[in-house]
């Protein structure tokens, strides 16, 4: 009982931190932590990091960590967000929309896919850098692409 009540502090503690101000790495929290009297290692901070639900997003052209509440609502304006902010190239390949990304984000773009609704999408599969989306044809396809595009562009756009 007393290791998960510290668990359960250290995870609290993690999200505090992550709620006050950007955190840019797992060796800038363990620090934090350290500072704090929690004794901890990075696969520990990993862990905790992903049971709390924090992903790394970028704001202000910085990366950090965000708690999901503080990332943008589900749907197209957060799709649109997370499009402008990872995607990379965004292609064809016959039936199937294949997305780039930097290394670790792909699975950020996966997520806000599978959330929105966009008829064209059978189905996302995520690596570390690359989402393939599945659609019913080759068609389905380039409409996807041409809305995944104007969104990505449309986001780059206003924030300049």
């Amino acid at each position: 009982m007393q290791m998960n009540d510290a668990k359960e502090r250290r995870r609290q503690t993690i999200a505090e931190l992550i709620r006050r101000g950007a955190l840019a790495s797992q060796d800038e929290l363990g620090e934090r932590l350290a500072d704090l009297g929690f004794a901890v290692t990075q696969a520990t901070i990993s862990r905790d990091l992903e049971q709390i639900g924090a992903v790394k997003v970028r704001r202000a052209g910085q990366l950090g960590y965000a708690l999901p509440d503080q990332v943008a609502p589900t749907g197209a304006p957060r799709l649109a967000a997370v499009l402008g902010d990872f995607a990379r190239s965004i292609e064809t390949a016959s039936n199937l929309v294949v997305i780039k990304t930097p290394p670790g984000s792909a699975h950020l773009i996966g997520v806000a896919l599978d959330q929105s609704d966009l008829s064209e999408i059978v189905g996302t599969i995520c690596g570390d850098d690359t989402v393939f989306v599945a659609c019913a044809s080759a068609l389905a396809a380039t409409k996807l692409r041409a809305k995944l595009d104007s969104a990505r562009l449309r986001l780059g756009s206003e924030r300049r």
